[in-house]
């Protein structure tokens, strides 16, 4: 049984110690074609970060524990190389133990890499082994027909039977700056590219990723509570700079190497890449991601030819999942018509206009599963069948994700009135089945109202204190994120679990999706384009007004704001801009100068730098530094290799010299994630503390 932290730990502790309530859940669900196993990870208990490999029986629900770390690694610690942990960074991966798999068509094995060593796991028997392995292994993948592993380590491409025979290399490292098989630093944190090679359905030939970083300017990451320790260099290709050069290759296990040649000159980012029985394709897009081809790769020769080619004037979207091809050769796609993305086949749309489709999770012979929405607070699938029937597979008023093979449905669902995600899987007749979860419950539930409210019809949630007098003034906290493509406003109950905390500390908490955020049509998205601070900025004043005239009890005399990374930039800016609006602000992780964040993310709503310098300008936060009137709060992770910690330096330098006086919190050793549990718990309650002496009494 799990273990059950102690009822008087805080709010604050608990949620840190088991990550958000999500530690003992299962997660990375995998299901073989047939849909007769389940695959998935799970830690022993909800505070437990270590990841096991588990697999179910569909049909009986038997759960069998394949694949523990701890015995695996006979309870010594892990080793990871700089190279997993810049991988974790990019994915957001904060858990321990076993962290990813991958297995061969018909899921008989899985690979798995632990403490930076290469694992087999026979999932029939099941029975794990280590199997020898070429320096310090990143992303395992058996072939198809899992005869063969493929694996990246220390810069070179490796292959290794799965009865740990036939070593060899298929491409050597090539010095500091050339990896094989690996993504780069803007696929992986822009792209949801994390992956940087392909098997052939045949395991007879690797597409791979060839990326060179010599181009991209090298920066450095010291850590000033260790002089003694030399900097980290770090590749980032910030705006305006180059990028690293990526060339693609055809890899045979008979020691043959072609290249993939397109016009790399036109369209140097790969986007994507899939091989499946009906062809290899690339994703290719131009450096102003305005122009997008899909290639199909002839296998023998390198050579592409042009299936389809894209066009915005703003820009393009990245959409997982697509393009990909249907058993019969047609191409699976998006497009945006009637201002929404929707599925097309071959060109043709598919999915109905009320359905804004969010990413394709799976195409195979049953159709395309679909993950979408019809509204922006929730989630949900459909099925388009290869003969052009959309089927909905689930009910409103939830936020689900998934995945289907054979007759076998496994759905993920979050609720807004039940904490924790169910884990369900429903056989065509047959009783339905719930994967177990070790996760713990929450001390309270959140009681949140969802809104609709404004000019731009924004959502929003309202939190306040569970013991609030109606009539009593709360003074304003808002928290946004507020940034583009990604949404807060979710009719999920955990993630409001961390508000209901600030609000039972005195506040009522606003949470607003401005435009930009995603899940409502193109014009919603690309109304930030050149405009992100005017626009985001704007939307959060509208959703504060329009709620307060709905619940008068919010007192607009104290309003503060704090916010993360795209939001601790909306949140410095707000004190910044609107200092008639807001009174005090804390500002993690700010992204202050866009001319110091990277090229795909930035070019994509800024334009090149070069181009443009009037819109970076105005959307940079050092030029406003004279105007700081309110209490600020600058928080950075002296580790951040993605918003670096010389945002929130050149920010403080720049309100020094113009005499703002503004607080600052450098965390040593700390990145963009801040995962550790003592740091998560203390940040909330230094920013509480923070906050109840900043905002006007």
């Amino acid at each position: 049984m799990p273990e059950t932290p102690a009822s008087s730990e805080s709010f604050p502790r608990l949620n840190a110690r088991t990550g958000r309530f999500t530690r003992g859940a299962p997660r990375s669900l995998h299901l073989d074609r047939s849909g007769q196993r389940l695959l998935f990870i799970r830690s022993a208990n909800g505070t437990d970060p270590v990841g096991s490999l588990w697999s179910l029986d569909t049909a009986t629900g038997r759960e069998t524990l394949v694949a523990d770390p701890r015995v695996l690694l006979q309870d010594a610690g892990e080793e990871l190389s700089p190279a997993e942990r810049a991988r974790r960074e990019r994915s957001r991966e904060s858990s321990a133990g076993i962290v990813g798999y991958a297995t061969d068509t018909g899921a008989r094995v899985a690979a798995f890499a632990l403490s930076s060593r290469l694992w087999l796991a026979d999932l029939q028997a099941p029975s794990v082994r280590e199997i020898p392995a070429v320096g310090a292994v990143i992303d395992p993948r058996p072939d198809p027909t899992g005869t063969w592993v493929a694996y990246a380590a220390d810069g070179g491409l490796h292959l290794v039977g799965v009865d740990g025979e036939g070593a060899r290399t298929l491409a050597a490292a090539e010095g500091p700056d050339v990896t094989w098989g690996v993504a780069e630093f803007v696929a992986a944190e822009e792209m949801q590219r994390y992956r940087g090679y392909w098997w052939s359905p045949d395991g007879a030939t690797l597409l791979a990723a060839r990326v060179d970083e010599a181009p991209v300017q090298h920066w450095y990451v010291a850590d000033p509570a260790h002089p003694e320790a030399p900097p980290v260099t770090l590749d980032y290709p910030v705006a305006g700079s180059a990028n690293a050069d990526v060339t693609v290759h055809l890899l045979g296990l008979d020691g043959s190497r072609t290249e993939v040649r397109w016009d790399r000159t036109a369209f140097p980012y790969l986007v994507s890449a899939s091989w499946s029985a009906a062809g290899a394709l690339l994703h290719v897009m131009s450096r102003d991601q305005r122009r997008a081809r899909t290639l199909t790769v002839d296998p023998l020769t390198g050579t592409t030819t042009t299936w389809a080619e894209d066009e915005d004037e703003i820009w393009l979207d990245v959409v997982t999942g697509v393009p990909a091809l249907l058993p019969d050769g047609r191409l699976v796609s998006t497009a945006h018509l009637d201002d929404t993305r929707r599925l097309t086949i071959d060109g043709a749309p598919v999915t109905p206009p009320s359905v804004h489709v969010s990413h394709v999770v799976s195409v195979d012979d049953h159709g395309v599963l679909v993950a979408g929405t019809d509204d922006p607070t929730e989630s949900h699938l459909w099925l388009v069948t290869p003969d052009g029937d959309v089927r909905r597979l689930t009910e409103p008023g939830a936020h689900h994700t998934g995945l289907m093979a054979g007759e076998t449905l496994v759905l993920a669902t979050r609720r807004l009135d039940a904490p924790g995600a169910a884990v369900t899987v429903r056989r065509e007749g047959g009783e339905p089945l719930t994967v177990t979860s070790y996760a713990e419950k929450p001390p309270f539930r959140a009681d949140v109202r969802l809104m609709r409210v404004g000019e731009h019809d924004l959502c929003v949630g309202l939190l306040l204190p569970r013991d609030h007098v109606p009539g009593t003034p709360l003074p304003v906290l808002m928290d946004p994120y507020g940034g583009p493509h990604h949404q807060e406003v979710l009719a999920v109950h955990d993630v409001w679990l961390e508000p209901q905390w600030w609000a039972d500390q005195g506040f009522a908490v606003v949470v607003a999706d401005g435009r930009g955020t995603g899940a409502r049509g193109r014009e919603w998205d690309r109304a930030i384009r050149d405009e992100p601070a005017a626009v985001t900025l704007d939307d959060q004043v509208e959703a504060l007004h329009a709620v307060a005239q709905e619940v008068p009890d919010l007192d607009l005399s104290r309003v503060a704001i704090r916010g993360w990374s795209y939001g601790g930039y909306l949140s410095a800016l707000a004190v910044l801009r609107r200092p008639d609006v807001f009174h005090a602000a804390v500002a993690g992780a700010p992204v202050t100068d866009w001319r110091l964040y990277d090229t795909f993310y930035t070019e994509r709503y800024l334009g090149h730098p070069d181009e443009a310098p009037e819109v970076y300008a105005r959307n940079s936060l050092l030029e406003d530094a004279a105007k700081l009137e309110r209490p600020l709060l600058l928080i950075h992770g002296l580790a951040d290799d993605n918003v670096v910690a010389a945002h929130t330096l050149r920010l403080s330098s720049a309100l020094l010299t113009s005499g703002r006086p503004h607080d600052v919190l450098p965390l040593s050793g700390v990145t963009h994630m801040t995962p550790q549990e003592d740091v998560a718990q203390n940040l909330l309650l230094f920013q509480l503390d923070w906050l109840r002496r900043s905002l006007p009494r």
